[in-house]
């Protein structure tokens, strides 16, 4: 792990994501590495994955690719408050517009019983591009091995056994979603306030929902993630996927991990484009401080939160103005 400064650390985790299970080495040396900065920063960096930086750039060159499609196209995808996959230019955050367009999808779906999809919906892909859709449902998948894999890591890291949330991820409701930031006239600057005076953000301030997320970046600078009360740029480190712990994970570990504030910045005169991976739980769990945390009289800081009523009220955001935004802190005994 390279040491800790004014930037969140990088952490090889090779042999974590082997197709037999992770090396118990690695396991153990990758557990040992996210304790510190799971707590200081709730965000890390990753290298030593697997995932060959020629696949990343294919899936960089298709995002790029999907966003210059052509408008009709892409508003033909135009996701809605009744199927949230697909294409969209109007997001919120804190009730605020942001500078972005973003296409939302997950897996699909096997055919079977209809499950309850909540803030979810069907994927929409724009028509005559099947490798597209081949390259983004290889990364999902990806994603998603890699995600599980740090998951465990985690649970280690807090002492306890590497499954201890697996039952919460049988049948998950992660998905991926690709941003495009285009050039801003107005760009706040870096050392804004939360909710900037004057200039725009590409994604104002916000945590995630839920339990961890992979972000991989291009070569344009822009995440931010705070620490203390102040913003610290992520730099851009070729191959390695950013990680930001979740408000579900902060709830898990009773408040011992954190699941940090950050944004993105809009830039004047580049184009960034990011996907983040959003490992999330079945709807069906409800997240509450773990017992085994609880040890030695330790009293539980959260209430248990139905996930399912979390996601759909934060979702439920993006499209209105619904007023204040829910937070786990609206979980948080007195």
């Amino acid at each position: 792990m390279r040491a800790m400064g004014e930037s969140i650390p990088v952490i090889d985790v090779s042999g974590l994501c082997e197709a037999d299970g992770p090396q118990p080495a690695a396991l153990a040396r990758v557990a040992a590495e996210l304790a510190a900065p799971c707590t200081e920063w709730g965000a890390f960096q990753v290298v030593g994955h697997g995932l060959p930086g020629s696949r990343l750039d294919e899936v960089r060159d298709a995002i790029r690719a999907l966003f210059e499609l052509p408008a009709p196209t892409k508003q033909a995808m135009r996701r809605s408050r009744f199927n949230a996959r697909g294409y969209y230019d109007a997001e919120l955050t804190k009730n605020r517009p942001d500078w972005k367009e973003v296409f939302d999808y997950g897996g699909e779906r096997e055919t079977g019983p209809e499950a309850s999809r909540h803030s979810d919906g069907e994927n929409l892909w724009p028509a005559g591009e099947a490798r597209m859709r081949a390259l983004f449902l290889e990364h999902y998948a990806d994603c998603e091995r890699l995600a599980l894999a740090l998951l465990r890591a985690v649970c280690c890291s807090l002492g306890l056994p590497p499954d201890r949330l697996d039952a919460a991820f049988v049948d998950h409701s992660s998905f991926v979603r690709l941003n495009r930031y285009a050039p801003c006239p107005t760009p706040a600057a870096a050392d804004a306030p939360l909710l900037p005076d004057e200039g725009l953000l590409g994604v104002h301030h916000h945590t995630d929902a839920g339990a961890l997320t992979l972000v991989l970046q291009d070569d344009v600078p822009g995440l931010q993630v705070q620490r203390g009360d102040r913003f610290h740029v992520v730099p851009v480190v070729e191959g390695a996927f950013v990680v930001n712990l979740g408000d579900m994970l902060q709830v898990w570990s009773n408040d011992r991990y954190r699941s940090p504030v950050h944004r993105v910045l809009a830039s004047r005169d580049r184009t960034r484009h990011s996907a983040p991976f959003f490992l999330n739980p079945s709807y069906t769990t409800s997240c509450a401080p773990l017992p085994e945390l609880l040890a030695g009289g330790a009293a539980p800081v959260f209430e248990p939160v139905s996930w399912s009523h979390f996601r759909d009220q934060r979702s439920a955001g993006d499209y209105a103005d619904y007023g204040a935004e829910i937070q786990i802190d609206d979980f948080r005994i007195a």
